[in-house]
């Protein structure tokens, strides 16, 4: 909920400004895990009875959000604002300055906002401040320029096929026996500050050195025997860590993260007498007696291993025994794709064979409907010539079933584009929101209801529109959508297209525990968009989606019988 978002950046906000201050890290951290728990909240929190039962949330919390709730403002915030120059929050933007460093700033040179510290650099007073030296002056100079033209965070789809080149590229350099990326994207969220790289090599020197002079580097911020860090043209930081390969899976679990991980399984490891940290696992005589692997540490601490996706510090180390989360090898349809009739690049016979590749069992023909004028939307007429061709396709090319479908835009008011009578005589109906994007709540909650409810709907599609880092889309009550979808038996979409990864993580929890089905699909409209699949995988498995919930892990015999299902 957007209520959510805006209380999450305000404990975020009160987390930064302590920090600032010198607060201490206990009130630090505590902030910081109650934005998280909001953030992560799918229900809307005015509609949380009882606050006290949200974990991390304390008495102080609690008094904070009410207030918030009813007046939009929190009073201690607003005297910890007045505390400090108000320029300092827009330093915190500025890459490699921290709280402390930002503190330091402020009480030792009085820089106070971005000009200042401009002109401090400008003027040479920044030299003169102890363990500030001319490098790192000079990778904030940079950092200033470069936060003029760039964003913060990158979409996972663009990140990860970096990411992946880089390691292919170092992973040929002599000497190197390990190599895997780590940090948030390696956890599969959908945007990423930086790429951090965890390798192993007898050559060091070598493989520090190909890192640094890696074609698409244009600064090298770090230069070190275990950790480079360059910036590439693109705008993103890449962090290098060499490391013992004894001590690998050790710094594998520390540099995945999450923060909030790491400090439960720490924590864990101090209950038993043991020692975790970023070499190993120790015991009480600090011997290590865990550290090659990942799945050796969790073993020495009695816990299963735990997948990258799911250690957010949740419940994950309460499991009993993990769930065997959703892999890509388990897709074996995708039921939402476009061809050249509407807005695609692709025939029918092309999106067949392409699927038939990929391996699935059934492709879903599902192209705009007449209200998408700017996608070439079908009008009732051209729809009905449409499903004759796709129809046709499904008897004449073998090794794959095809079925007639469209994605039919759902009104402001929850109405469908089509008429019942044509909805009918489809073979797979995505129901999905493209227009009025910025309706309240309660709107969005009634229109995406009355389609959910619709008994001709199989799915629907991207059910927030958000598109990342450009509209934050829909803000409908997802519990209840999630209720009526479990009783209608009606899938949610997780569309894979990292532009869009909707439904979100934390919503793919929420549908599952509701009882609600879940379908994963390109929304292909070329044959590379059949690639992004794996992102809407890692944002189900991120959300411990398993393979019996989501329709398109089904044989086709199952698929058939649930597409027949009614409401």
């Amino acid at each position: 909920m957007s209520v959510n978002r805006e209380l999450a950046k305000v404990f975020e906000k009160f987390a930064t400004i302590l920090e600032i201050s010198g607060a201490n890290a206990f009130k630090i951290n505590a902030h910081i895990k109650v934005a998280r728990v909001i953030e992560d909240l799918v229900e809307d929190i005015a509609a949380v009875e009882d606050l006290s039962s949200l974990p991390g949330v304390g008495k102080s919390s609690i008094a904070k959000i009410k207030e918030y709730l009813k007046t939009g403002e929190i009073k201690e915030l607003g005297v910890l604002l007045d505390s400090i120059p108000a320029g300092l929050l827009d330093l915190m933007q500025v890459q490699g300055l921290g709280p402390k460093t930002v503190r330091r700033l402020w009480q030792e040179m009085n820089v106070v906002d971005i000009p200042t510290l401009k002109e401090a650099i400008a003027d040479g007073r920044l030299e003169s401040m102890p363990r500030m030296g001319m490098k790192t002056i000079s990778n904030i100079a940079d950092s200033l320029a470069f936060l003029e033209v760039a964003s913060k965070r990158t979409r996972i789809g663009d990140a990860m096929p970096i990411a992946e080149m880089i390691i292919d590229t170092l992973l040929a350099i002599q000497g190197v026996s390990k190599i895997e990326f780590a940090g948030s994207l390696r956890r599969g969220k959908d945007t990423i500050g930086d790429i951090d790289i965890l390798a192993t090599t007898t050559k060091p020197e070598l493989l520090a050195q190909s890192f640094c002079t890696f074609e698409g580097v244009i600064k090298v911020l770090v230069r070190g025997d275990t950790k480079c860090a360059v910036r590439l043209v693109c705008g993103m930081q890449v962090d290098l860590r060499i490391v013992e390969e004894n001590a690998f899976g050790a710094a594998l679990m520390y540099f995945t993260g999450s923060k909030e991980h790491n400090i439960m399984v720490r924590e864990l490891a101090i209950k038993q007498n043991m020692k975790l940290n970023e070499y190993g696992l120790f015991d009480s005589t600090e011997t290590c007696v865990a550290s090659k692997t990942e799945r050796s540490l969790y073993e020495n601490l009695g816990l299963q291993y735990i997948p990258p996706e799911i250690r957010e510090g949740k419940q994950e180390l309460a499991l009993e025994e993990t769930p065997k989360l959703i892999q890509l090898k388990d897709i074996l349809s995708d039921l939402h794709d476009h061809t050249i009739a509407s807005d695609g690049h692709l025939t029918i016979v092309e999106l067949a064979e392409e699927a038939k590749k990929r391996g699935f069992h059934t492709i879903a023909v599902t192209d705009h409907s007449q209200s998408s004028v700017q996608a070439n939307g079908l009008s009732p007429e051209r729809l009905v010539q449409h499903i004759s061709e796709i129809k046709k396709a499904n008897e004449e090319i073998s090794g794959i079933n095809i079925l007639a479908g469209s994605e039919v835009d759902i009104h402001s008011d929850g109405r469908l584009d089509y008429e019942d009578d044509l909805l009918a005589q489809l073979d797979i109906v995505v129901a999905s929101p493209h227009s009025a994007l910025k309706q309240d709540s309660s709107k969005a909650t009634a229109r995406l209801l009355k389609a959910i409810e619709h008994p001709l709907v199989h799915i629907i599609g991207h059910p927030t529109g958000r598109v990342i880092g450009k509209r934050p889309g829909l803000d409908p009550d997802m519990p209840t959508l999630f209720a009526a979808a479990a009783a209608c038996n009606t899938a949610m979409e997780i569309n894979a297209n990292s532009w869009r990864l909707d439904l979100r993580d934390t919503q793919v929890h929420a549908a599952i525990d509701a009882g609600a089905l879940i379908s994963i699909n390109t929304d292909a409209h070329a044959a590379c968009d059949f690639d992004q699949l794996r992102y809407g995988i890692l944002t189900a498995r991120r959300g411990w989606l398993t393979p019996e919930k989501c329709i398109n892990c089904f044989s086709f015999d199952h698929l058939r019988a649930w597409l027949a299902r009614s409401c």
